[in-house]
């Protein structure tokens, strides 16, 4: 096999440029089956109003709130305004927390809406009891029924306002797509729909304009803004063959694209996708926050039971009824319910502006366990691609000459190795050539400036009758692919390509170093490859010559050892590796069957981005614990003082008061859940 041939099959990788990630939020637990967030904000915000608006009166002119203050209503009649209304608000302002205790009910789930439900019912009904005199008058709660349908109402506008924010990364996606397009048809340009446009038709993106779907340049040249898609902060330059994502920007010059791909099979579309699936997956720390409202039910039904069986013992029904229905309004698990989805939504929404896509909330929450990151070595830690490493000139001639000769003879060949060459000759003046010959398994030859000019490996050097450079046993040894340059016949220099590596690597590795973190490479490729990468990175430690059947088990390998391990790959031989770990990280230049697999998509191609996760996943997890302390911590505290445990010391929480301060408890969860927004997850900074 020639070394041309070598590096075809070497490292000749098919990219997928900038695939799918992304977040959508997810239904919040025990809201009663919400679908989403986007409508209900608006629909508590007017319900909020409304409800407020009808609650002054019912709470002014009620008779006992009347008492409370001191002062008298003006007439008998009046009297009846507050139950009307406080009817009309049972009905209506209520009806959000009855619909969704019914539904918590049937599906055997009970929590905080059937608290809330259970609490007003009884409220409502003691309350005309009370009103039509048959119970006590003190048993009078249409103000403290009006407050706390209000109160909860807003907390919930509140909660649905700040969940809401958190799909703003969908809307960004969806905001990409620019609203018309311009087709080529003849010599001439058609303003369609994006929606319209069909594979193979060739659009025109003019400068500062955005691609209205994924294609490959046909004509032009220009540098597009990807920054939305991957995170890239510098425009990435893009020319003929080149491919597209729609709604990047040509920030510079105007393109002909001929589209590859629409509607959903666009790489922004899958984006959209994983945002939605990444909002949707179940997490086990959420699972963990619907057990504690779960149990909290219960604990506010036998606390509740306690309360009304204690205070009638002690000859008091009326402050049993009192103290019970206090108890089941302080016990509602509002903050609980709202401390992981807003977390963990926020989080996915942060991460997804950084570039690094959530598809799995469990990968997300796993990742600051983790202690070994392995990484895949080509088209991870190297860039797939061979790249001109070294270059040795012989026999009087100079390395840029060197390098130009190779190049002005390659210069006509399509090749990825004459690529790399042409690439590396970008700084030099390359001459003019003519009579281009390739040859398979041998090289290429052409004529620059008179005299016949051949590059090409170890069949080359045979046939013309000449021996290599000394220095290839060298570049051979650390795994290098060899060229030869001939003039005439005669070897003036060598070549040193590889498969170049990142230099964002290095950075990412160090960084990693520094956290504790151990770093494994895995590669199909030989020893003597593999080992001058590790060497060159500072890599703890490698697996050289791995078939793509055994990553997985390498993986494994190292979970046996009691490692818990994030894979970030980016190759089809990376899927089953990145569905073994305990955190699949897909490189997002990588393949559709390797993101599939993976919990984490790197949009962009930096490795580095995997410190990103990593600090993303403590800090997230740290607002996780501080959200469930304060909510579940408030209940247990405020229940036992709603059953009245402190009345023989004359301290009683009135029920007003307790749901003030339950409400209270949710903005502080949502609030800090909001210092998640001023988290700075760049890598570049991370790595620094």
């Amino acid at each position: 096999m020639s070394q041309h041939e070598h590096m075809m099959s070497h490292g000749d990788h098919e990219h997928v440029d900038h695939e799918q990630g992304g977040a959508e939020h997810s239904e919040h637990a025990g809201h009663g089956g919400h679908a989403g967030h986007g409508d209900h904000v608006g629909q508590f915000r007017r319900l909020f109003w409304i409800m407020l608006v009808v609650a002054i009166p019912a709470v002014v002119f009620s008779n006992a709130f009347a008492m409370l203050l001191g002062y008298q209503l003006p007439s008998a009649w009046v009297m009846w305004i507050s139950p009307v209304l406080g009817t009309v608000m049972y009905a209506w302002g209520g009806a959000p927390f009855l619909t969704g205790a019914v539904q918590e009910l049937r599906s055997r789930a009970p929590g905080m809406m059937l608290l809330i439900a259970l609490a007003i019912t009884v409220a409502f009904f003691a309350s005309w009891g009370a009103t039509l005199g048959m119970l006590h008058h003190e048993l009078e709660f249409w103000w403290e029924l009006a407050l706390l349908i209000v109160i909860m109402l807003l907390g919930h506008w509140i909660e649905m306002r700040s969940l809401a924010q958190t799909t703003s990364a969908l809307d960004s996606l969806a905001a990409l797509l620019p609203d018309e397009a311009e087709r080529v048809e003849g010599e001439s340009t058609v303003t369609v729909a994006p929606a319209e446009l069909r594979v193979g038709d060739v659009v025109v993106i003019r400068p500062g304009g955005r691609a209205p779907a994924d294609g490959r340049v046909v004509q032009g040249t220009a540098s597009m803004d990807e920054a939305m898609i991957t995170g890239e902060s510098q425009p990435v330059r893009r020319s003929e063959g080149d491919h597209v994502v729609a709604g990047t920007v040509a920030t510079d010059s105007g393109l002909r694209v001929e589209i590859t791909a629409i509607g959903d099979d666009t790489a922004l579309a899958g984006i959209q996708r994983l945002v939605t699936e990444a909002q949707n997956s179940s997490s086990r720390a959420q699972r963990i926050a619907d057990r504690a409202a779960a149990l909290l039910f219960w604990f506010a039904l036998a606390a509740a039971a306690i309360t009304a069986l204690v205070w009638t013992l002690i000859g008091m029904p009326d402050q049993a009824v009192v103290r019970t229905i206090t108890v089941l309004v302080i016990a509602c698990p509002h903050a609980l319910g709202l401390a992981i989805p807003l977390v963990v939504s926020i989080a996915t929404e942060r991460a997804a502006r950084s570039g690094v896509l959530v598809k799995d909330r469990l990968a997300l929450e796993s990742m600051r366990t983790v202690d070994t990151v392995l990484f895949d070595k080509t088209g991870t830690l190297t860039k797939g691609a061979p790249a001109v490493t070294g270059i040795h000139p012989v026999d009087g001639i100079d390395g840029d000459r060197l390098i130009a000769l190779a190049a002005s003879a390659e210069a006509d060949s399509e090749h990825p190795l004459a690529r790399a060459i042409v690439q590396a000759a970008a700084h030099v003046a390359v001459p003019s050539s003519s009579g281009f010959a390739s040859s398979p398994a041998v090289g290429v030859r052409a004529t620059v400036d008179g005299h016949r000019v051949q590059v090409g490996g170890p069949y080359l050097l045979e046939q013309e009758g000449v021996t290599e450079l000394p220095v290839a046993d060298e570049w051979r040894a650390e795994g290098a692919i060899i060229l030869h340059v001939l003039v005439d016949g005669r070897v003036v220099g060598a070549l040193r390509l590889a498969d170049e590596v990142r230099s964002e690597s290095r950075q990412a590795i160090a960084a990693l170093h520094a956290r504790g973190v151990q770093v494994v490479m895995i590669t199909g490729d030989a020893e003597a490859v593999a080992a001058s990468v590790a060497s060159e990175l500072g890599i703890d430690r490698y697996f050289a010559g791995v078939r793509p059947e055994d990553k997985a088990a390498t993986v494994k390998q190292l979970q046996d050892e009691g490692r818990r391990v994030a894979m970030v790959g980016d190759g089809v031989n990376d899927a089953p590796a990145l569905a073994q770990a305990d955190v699949g990280v897909a490189i997002g230049a990588g393949t559709d069957v390797a993101i599939a697999s993976a919990g984490v998509i790197l949009a962009s191609d930096d490795p580095r981005a995997v410190l990103s996760i990593m600090e993303l996943s403590r800090a997230s997890y740290r607002k996780m614990k501080q959200n469930l302390w304060w909510a579940a911590g408030y209940n247990l505290i405020s229940v036992p003082l709603a059953a009245g445990v402190l009345a023989p010391v004359g301290f009683v929480l009135p029920m007003s008061v307790g749901a003030i301060l339950m409400s209270l408890s949710t903005i502080v969860v949502a609030l800090n859940a909001q210092w998640l927004r001023r988290l700075d997850i760049r890598p570049e900074r991370l790595a620094a």
